[in-house]
């Protein structure tokens, strides 16, 4: 290995038209392939080619990087080391734009914080990423200006480097290309796990300003960093992506002087206290309630979805995350109904009615899921409606949230027989609150 890469390694820029083909460049694909067990039976070949470039093949970098390329010996261990390993660890990374000043927390395998510009190089690999993209920076002196949620996970690589580095090549054309993955989310699932977690706290409470966004923060997009070197890296995202507004200042002097600052959300000040206790004892609470059979339906899915979406849309994913906590077929189809029929003729809306009142005990929640309800239907059958207002909008996610907030304690009191069972109960006990 180390023969063929100083060979390689003395290429001068710009370097072979097709490195793929250069003599040098096979000998070592081929001691890859003999000498490493998962490297395929042809040897890594794009994949190669990209490791290379991860490790700073000299004539693969611009005149103006020089500077970036490793030794031949180093880049040689970190070959030998990327073959041989069984996993690789991804960083996604969230910004939390809109977020006003929040305490540092620990979660599961997520944390919020803020980072230094050289903590967030140093993260993202800033070297790395400059070998593939010698023109676009990743801008550590404007990102660090935000609070981001960091979600770190360990990954088994299966699959040998060309097909992690070129999934499409391998993929199989005879499936359903344009299926769609019903509980498939818009971030990696375990980034959008912390985001549930973060979503039980009460933001709408504390919120200073409702009729901007009930939201303490919003998340536009997430950069992962992946350790395995056969794998391309994203191209870096732009800072101006996120919020900025332009603020002006009096200097002292009798005059003033503009700087850019990201906009804030702010909220209100026991947020910061009421925040700390989002920490890792919860973290583990949630997660075995998520196990528990009342979360077999899709209520993280909803409750993300109604964060992560805008307008109408997200009106109707608070809704639709009540009615995935606490709503059955049966409701609807009287033949998954188990006899005798307990609450016969009472129709689907008032049997959720009575499960909310239940759970949150007291009629006036159900009252207030009737008229979401209401609002709901109004829009989904096209009839005449006005403006849904902020009052409703934040009492969709207030509900929303603190159904969802219940049932996790609900986990807690014992073991649970079946979620049928469970609901069936709930609506006996809310049926003469209603």
């Amino acid at each position: 290995m180390l023969l063929a890469m100083t060979e390689l390694w003395r290429l001068r820029p710009p370097g072979p038209d097709n490195i793929l083909a250069h003599p040098d460049f096979m000998r070592l694909r081929e001691t890859c392939r003999d000498c490493y067990p998962n490297a395929g039976k042809k040897g890594p070949n794009f994949a190669l080619s990209t490791a290379l470039r991860a490790l700073g093949l000299p004539c693969h970098l611009q005149k103006a990087a020089a500077d970036l390329a490793l030794s031949v010996e180093e880049a040689a261990k970190g070959l030998d080391a990327a073959l041989r390993a069984t996993h690789a660890r991804r960083i996604h990374l969230a910004p939390l734009d809109l977020a006003a000043d929040l305490p540092p927390l620990a979660l599961g395998p997520a944390r919020v914080c803020r980072l230094s510009a050289d903590e967030l190089r140093n993260l993202i690999d800033a070297a790395r990423l400059r070998r593939f993209y010698p023109r676009q920076d990743f801008d550590a002196e404007r990102f660090h200006e935000f609070h981001w949620l960091i979600v770190e996970e360990s990954v088994a690589l299966e699959q040998e480097p060309e097909k992690r580095a070129v999934p499409v090549l391998f993929m199989d054309l005879s499936q359903d290309l344009g299926r769609i993955e019903p509980h498939k989310g818009r971030f990696p699932a375990i980034v959008e796990d912390a985001l549930f977690f973060l979503l039980l706290a009460p933001w709408e409470s504390w919120s200073t300003m409702q009729e901007v966004d009930w939201r303490g923060f919003r998340v536009p997009w997430v950069y992962t960093i992946d350790s395995d070197i056969f794998v391309r890296p994203a191209s870096p995202p732009s800072p101006d992506t996120l919020s900025w507004e332009d603020r002006v200042y009096d200097d002292g002097y009798g005059g003033t002087y503009e700087e850019e600052r990201p906009v804030e959300l702010h909220l209100e000040e026991v947020a910061k206290t009421e925040l700390t206790v989002w920490d890792q004892s919860r973290w583990v609470t949630v997660e075995q309630a998520k196990r528990s059979v009342l979360f077999e339906t899709p209520i993280a899915h909803f409750l993300v979805r109604a964060f992560l979406a805008d307008g109408v849309d997200e009106f109707l994913a608070h809704i639709t995350t009540i009615e995935a906590a606490l709503g059955l077929r049966a409701d609807y189809q009287k033949s998954f109904r188990v006899a005798p029929d307990r609450h016969k003729g009472m129709r689907a809306t008032n049997r959720m009615r009575g499960r909310v009142a239940a759970l949150l005990g007291n009629r006036c929640f159900a009252d207030q899921y009737e008229q979401l309800f209401d609002v709901r239907s109004a829009f989904l059958h096209g009839r005449s409606m006005t403006a849904i207002s902020t009052k409703e909008r934040v009492m969709a996610r207030a509900l929303a949230r603190l159904v969802v907030e219940t049932l996790i304690l609900a986990t807690l009191a014992g073991r649970t027989g079946s979620r049928d069972d469970f609901l069936d109960g709930l609506l006996d006990k809310g049926a003469p609150l209603i």
